[in-house]
């Protein structure tokens, strides 16, 4: 809805001074120079990037339309899920616990919280990281820098998106040119005609300049900032996985491990103590 009204507002004040001013919309439209500026784009960022990168800008700019980032019922899932887990590593034997983390979608742990588990990667970090804990051997500032790394190398991959539409707004300018440059070639090739006729070709040419220009700055470039601040979001839940498992690693109990784990979490969304003892002493599940 943020990008929507944002548009709204942008191409409004654009479009309206342009019209206060005196200007003539049906000039504007000029769609031979809008396929040349947005098809070369579209191009270049078919050249640039694989497929997955592919599929994976066109997700993030759904999940960036929909703001689609983790609310604090989120955040209280993961922590009620840590929670769980971490008191079964507690007081079950290893062999009880690792029924969880080798088949999470078979676990009863795992399926009270189903929009946890339907994230793939995120639900393979836990169990990862569960596993190295039970192993026993493990320091915990060894997991804690492999950790670190591997949540470096998902938001590398998380932020390709944002990197590639950043990319076409960066290009959009300059095909704005071409696209003014082939108007004006085409416009010296009308030199015999009226002024009217070789006025309206070079203000066609124009046209591309401002519409690469226009969409680099006022859409493509706002959206990546967008696209990156929705996958950051994200990621964070990521980062209370790591603090609140390392707390434990290192001898914390369970519900004080959760408040490493909350301090991560954004002021805006945080949930307060008595939220997350509600949550994970009143109702947490059990392997029972």
């Amino acid at each position: 809805m943020g990008i929507i009204l944002g548009l709204i507002v942008t191409v409004g004040c654009v479009l309206g001074g342009y019209v206060a001013s005196g200007g003539h919309l049906y000039v504007l439209w000029q769609p031979y120079e809008l396929l040349i500026i947005l098809g070369a784009a579209l191009g270049t960022f078919l050249i640039a990037n694989n497929m997955k990168v592919v599929k994976d800008t066109g997700k993030a700019v759904g999940e960036a339309f929909k703001n689609a980032v983790p609310k604090q019922r989120d955040y209280l899932d993961l922590l009620s899920l840590l929670h769980s887990l971490m008191r079964e590593m507690k007081s079950k034997s290893r062999s009880e616990f690792e029924a969880h983390v080798d088949n999470p979608a078979d676990s009863a742990i795992f399926s009270a919280f189903p929009s946890i588990l339907k994230n793939k990667p995120m639900t393979d970090f836990i169990c990862d990281y569960c596993r190295l804990i039970i192993v026993g051997n493990a320091r915990p500032h060894e997991i804690e820098a492999l950790m670190e790394e591997e949540i470096q190398t998902v938001a590398r991959d998380q932020l390709k998106p944002k990197h590639a539409i950043q990319d076409i707004a960066d290009g959009l300018p300059a095909l704005g040119i071409v696209a003014a440059v082939l108007g004006i070639v085409h416009a010296m090739g009308a030199l015999d005609q009226s002024p009217e006729v070789l006025g309206h070709l070079v203000g066609a040419a124009l046209v591309g300049t401002f519409a690469g220009i226009f969409f680099s700055y006022g859409v493509f470039a706002p959206l990546a900032t967008k696209v990156k601040g929705v996958r950051e979001k994200k990621m964070r839940m990521y980062v209370i996985i790591k603090q609140t498992l390392i707390a434990y690693m290192n001898g914390a109990l369970p519900q004080v491990a959760l408040e490493y784990g909350r301090k991560a979490i954004s002021a805006y969304d945080r949930p307060t103590i008595d939220q997350v003892e509600a949550e994970t002493i009143g109702g947490a599940p059990s392997a029972a």
